[in-house]
């Protein structure tokens, strides 16, 4: 009894073993399928990379549009946030260097965000009658996202925010509907809305 039982056993095990492998037909069939869900989730992917890419810089922008409006408050002076400013992509906070009605010929300088002509931080000089003495550092968007529809959005003590919409100073306080800037990557858009009140929304 015992005997028939061992030499059974070679055999089953051989027929387990037949049974457990692939044939060629099934691991091409697995491989079509892989190479199938590949494909479709690559699309996926990079439109996932491109929305958060685009997320995080519409964020950036947003953040430095409310850190504008904080130091034009702080400081008691006017403050510009400008786009595309010295090259495309770049922005940075600039402190107006005359006053809101008569502006210095330097504010619309087309090297006012230069870090050469205006390094920051400041130099050593910090007597309030010589300005700029509160611009901020020169940032970049992803290289991979550009400003669309941007305007150089102003602030003032008060709050209040204000564009070039007229041609004439003081700049006007910006409409009830807001300004909207746009930035874009791969097709896809990213809107940030400015009232005149100087309430930043990232849409």
């Amino acid at each position: 009894m015992a005997t028939g039982l061992l030499n059974s056993s070679p055999d089953m095990n051989r027929n387990t073993a037949s049974r457990s492998g692939f044939t060629l037909v099934e691991m091409v069939i697995v491989t079509a399928i892989i190479a199938i869900i590949a494909g479709m989730a690559v699309p996926l992917l990079v439109n996932a990379a491109n929305s958060i890419k685009l997320g995080q810089a519409s964020r950036e922008v947003e953040r430095e549009l409310q850190s504008a409006r904080l130091l034009a408050v702080q400081t008691n002076q006017p403050m510009r946030l400008a786009f595309n400013c010295p090259s495309p992509g770049q922005y940075r906070i600039v402190e107006l260097i005359g006053t809101s009605s008569v502006p210095a010929g330097g504010d619309g300088a087309a090297d006012r965000c230069a870090m050469t002509s205006y390094p920051y931080p400041a130099d050593t000089d910090k007597n309030p009658l010589t300005r700029p003495n509160f611009d901020g550092p020169l940032r970049y968007l992803d290289p991979s996202v550009s400003f669309s529809v941007v305007t150089t959005i102003e602030f003032w003590p008060d709050g209040t925010a204000h564009t070039n919409t007229g041609g004439s100073n003081p700049w006007p306080v910006i409409g009830a509907t807001g300004t909207t800037l746009t930035l874009t990557r791969s097709g896809k858009t990213k809107n940030i809305t400015v009232n005149g009140l100087g309430k930043i929304q990232l849409q």
